[in-house]
């Protein structure tokens, strides 16, 4: 995410936010309720846009957009031909170039497209032009507020209710666009905030065209996982924290949009992930942050709660009680009847758990909390929020990471000399998924032999991690009240388990 301090002339400067609402229709009416909406009068109009690559993707490939959009009815259209570019960042807030002019029709003008260098440098005898053809289209009623502030700024408010359609694919469009006209970026941050209190929102990185080449690969809710970022050795600390952070931030809102409207369970587990490697990267560069003070994420408590409860049931259904079926039913056909029974009672609860998740991400609460550690991500990209960090006297990022790394692997160690109940167990298990998510993140940073750590962590997660699933699914199966006789085999399978010094198990010391 580049820094919002160099918005300028040529730039579009946005927020751009997903509405996780089951009432898209009365999103413009409590929109208009707004404090900051509520005496200016909404233009709506109907917006279709039709988006052109190479069958290539040569335009996707560098994160480029091109499109023809007619506003209008069929009595008076109107046509635009836009070209975007893209910051490269992962961000709800985005800053990109982009041209748009007129054109006569619904065809591309190649002349139109003069004005703009970075065109010029993809293809400068004409090639791609001449293979660009239809990808995708989007459909959609935008519904406008333009929002002139006491300080001069300007800002365009524009709620999109639609669809992006590709072949026979379609998926809806629900969110909310601002974008800063006029003015400084803070006018910009402080309405996004405005909005957030009343109205839930979810950060959303991907642009119309980002999801509509997903749609038509079929990989639009594809889980995304963790992507660490390059790092230089002799990398700055704003060049470093930020990118680092903002890649775990980014799987974990990625992933919570994808379970908006998809059942995958790996969706669940890859927001989780993201948290966890986000909460825990955040730990490690604290002494090193400036002075101002850390968002708060305490609204965000609820959705993490169910979050964590959906995973458990998940993981029951899909890994834990389809290894242990063979070893309770013992070709006993009562058996298999009360096992297919407890099946269908996770399997329900399951359903009622994902549907809370939903739920959860429609509080208010959680779209602000986002949307703060989304703009205190922009604050950490610029150089001068650096000035007066308090952990850096005199020392490199390369050796104060790994100072930070080796007290982290000490913390561990001495969790590890404790770990045959299951309170000490699960503080090991923490510590290794802490020091194994940020030796991925820094490993350009870290010494070879902090890889043997990485592995030793990863094995300790695993094995503790597959007793805790074990322990749940005995507490789980009892709590949906499930056949006695597998509650007891669950928990005595669990009792198998437990007690296991995972130190002593591991390759070499630790």
């Amino acid at each position: 995410m580049p820094s919002t301090s160099q918005h300028g002339p040529g730039a579009e400067l946005e927020i751009k936010l997903a509405l996780p609402t089951a009432d898209p229709a009365s999103l413009a009416r409590q929109l208009a309720r707004l404090p900051a909406l509520v005496r200016r009068k909404p233009v709506r109009k109907q917006v279709d846009n039709i988006y052109f690559d190479t069958p290539a993707q040569a335009l996707r490939a560098q994160r480029m957009a091109l499109r023809l959009r007619r506003v209008g009815g069929d009595d008076a259209p109107q046509w635009l031909q836009t070209f975007k570019t893209s910051d490269g960042g992962d961000s709800a807030l985005s800053l990109r170039g982009e041209w748009e002019v007129p054109v006569p029709g619904p065809a591309l003008v190649q002349a139109a497209l003069q004005a703009a260098p970075p065109w010029q440098r993809l293809d400068p005898e004409g090639a791609v032009f001449a293979a660009l053809q239809p990808c995708f289209a989007t459909a959609f009623e935008r519904t406008a507020w333009t929002v002139r502030r006491r300080d001069g700024s300007v800002i365009e408010v524009a709620l999109d209710l639609g669809q992006i359609t590709s072949g026979q694919r379609s998926v809806p469009i629900c969110e909310l666009e601002l974008e800063l006209l006029a003015g400084a970026p803070t006018a910009l941050f402080d309405l996004a905030r405005h909005i957030a209190l009343h109205i839930a929102v979810l950060p959303l990185a991907a642009s119309k065209a980002q999801r509509g080449h997903a749609l038509r690969d079929g990989t639009l809710d594809t889980p995304l996982r963790a992507r660490p970022q390059p790092l230089g050795g002799d990398v700055a600390w704003h060049h470093m924290v930020q990118p680092v952070l903002g890649e775990m931030f980014a799987q974990f809102t990625a992933n919570l949009n994808a379970l908006r409207h998809c059942d995958d369970p790996e969706l669940v587990h890859q927001a989780r992930v993201g948290w966890r490697r986000f909460r825990g990267a955040v730990r490690l560069f604290k002494p090193a942050v400036p002075a101002q003070a850390l968002p708060s994420w305490q609204g965000l408590q609820p959705l993490l709660t169910a979050l964590g409860e959906l995973r458990d049931l998940d993981v029951a259904c899909t890994q834990t009680l389809p290894a242990l079926q063979n070893a309770f039913v013992a070709e006993c056909a009562e058996r298999m009847q009360a096992w297919q029974a407890m099946e269908l009672a996770f399997r329900h609860a399951a359903v009622q758990q994902r549907r809370a998740v939903r739920h959860a991400l429609q509080a208010p609460a959680v779209g602000s909390d986002l949307l703060a550690i989304t703009l205190w991500l922009d604050d950490m990209s610029r150089p001068q929020a650096w000035g007066d960090s308090p952990g850096l006297p005199g020392k490199t990022v390369r050796r104060w990471v790994r100072q930070r790394i080796q007290r982290l692997h000490a913390q561990w160690k001495k969790a590890l000399r404790d770990s045959t109940h299951a309170e000490s167990q699960h503080r090991a298990r923490i510590l290794a998924k802490r020091l194994r998510y940020n030796i991925e993140a820094l490993c350009p940073l870290l010494p070879a032999r902090t890889q043997r750590w990485l592995q030793q962590a990863s094995g300790v997660q695993a094995g503790i991690g597959a007793s805790r699933d074990l322990l749940q699914a005995g507490v789980l199966a009892q709590r949906l009240a499930v056949d006695r006789g597998i509650v007891a085999f669950l928990r005595g399978y669990a009792a198998g388990r437990a007690g296991v010094p995972w130190a002593s198990q591991l390759p070499g010391s630790v």
